[in-house]
C-alpha cells in the first residue's frame, strides 16, 4: 500500500485521536487538579464552605449535582457535624464548539486500481465540522450544623442520608472502567 506522506500522517492522526476519544470517560468523583474536573471547596467561616464539581464534556449534569451534593455530605461527616443547609446552588452549563477541518480532501474514499492502492480527492475541496460541547460545573454555598435536621427546611439536608442515597451512584477513580 502506498500513501502520500500527507495522507498517512493524516491517517496516523485521525488513528491517534480516534483512539483517545474512546478512552474518555466521565469524570469520575474526585478532588480537582488546579484548572482541571472534579471537587474543590473553599472554606468561608467555621462552619461554612463553598463547594464546586465541575465535571468533563462526557459528565452529566446530573451527575455533576448528585457529586456536589455527595462532596457536601462527607465534608459535613469529616468536620463532624451532622447536617448541611445548602444557602445558595447553581448549576452552569458551558458550551464550546469543537471545529474539524479536513483539508486533504475528506470526502472521498480509498480505491484500489491497477497499479497501486490510493485516495480519491474530492474536488470540491475541503470539509468541515462543527460539534458543540458542553460541560457543567454545580457549585453551592453551604452551612454545616450539628444536631437533628429541622423537617421543614428544604434546603437541609442530613448528611448520613445523602451518603446513603447518592454514594451507589458514586465512581471513583480506582472504580472506573478504561
Amino acid at each position: 500500500m502506498i500513501f502520500k506522506p500527507s495522507s498517512a500522517r493524516s491517517a496516523l492522526i485521525a488513528m491517534l485521536f480516534g483512539g483517545l476519544a474512546a478512552c474518555v470517560a466521565p469524570t469520575p468523583y474526585q478532588p480537582a487538579p488546579p484548572q482541571g474536573f472534579g471537587y474543590s471547596e473553599d472554606r468561608l467561616d467555621q462552619n461554612r464552605y463553598r463547594i464546586t464539581f465541575r465535571g468533563n464534556a462526557q459528565t452529566r449534569r446530573e451527575t455533576v449535582e448528585d457529586y456536589l451534593l455527595y462532596r457536601a455530605a462527607e465534608l459535613t461527616l469529616q468536620a463532624g457535624f451532622d447536617h448541611f443547609i445548602m444557602v445558595g446552588r447553581d448549576t452552569e452549563a458551558k458550551t464550546s464548539y469543537r471545529y474539524w477541518v479536513d483539508m486533504y480532501g475528506g470526502r472521498g474514499f480509498f480505491y484500489h486500481g491497477f497499479p497501486r492502492w490510493g485516495w480519491y480527492r474530492d474536488p470540491w475541496g475541503p470539509t468541515y465540522d462543527v460539534e458543540p460541547v458542553t460541560t457543567y460545573i454545580a457549585s453551592a454555598e453551604v452551612v454545616l450544623i450539628k444536631g437533628p435536621r429541622s423537617d421543614g427546611d428544604v434546603r437541609a439536608f442530613d448528611a448520613r442520608e445523602v451518603l446513603a442515597q447518592v454514594g451507589s451512584r458514586v465512581i471513583r477513580p480506582e472504580l472506573q472502567p478504561h
